[in-house]
């Protein structure tokens, strides 16, 4: 999948990989895609509750070997 910026937030824990995003977020234009790679188990939930609390969409996520991906798109 395509994106305009890329965040590595592997090895932190919760809350910092959603603050992370939320500062990558606002760098960004309107439209534009956020990836985001995280060792955090917990941040599946995480980023589904901020995509709704933000209005921001979370395209796509999935977890390989240990690493949660996320596609999130600037509302």
């Amino acid at each position: 999948m395509h994106f305009d910026k890329d965040l590595d937030a592997r090895g932190l824990n919760c809350p910092l990989p959603i603050l992370r995003t939320k500062k990558a977020l606002a760098e960004m234009d309107s439209g534009q895609v956020l990836r985001v790679v995280t060792t955090d188990p917990g941040a599946v939930k995480d980023f589904q509750a901020f995509a709704k609390q933000t209005g921001n969409t979370l395209l796509e996520h999935f977890e390989q070997n240990n690493e949660f991906t996320f596609y999130m798109q600037k509302k």
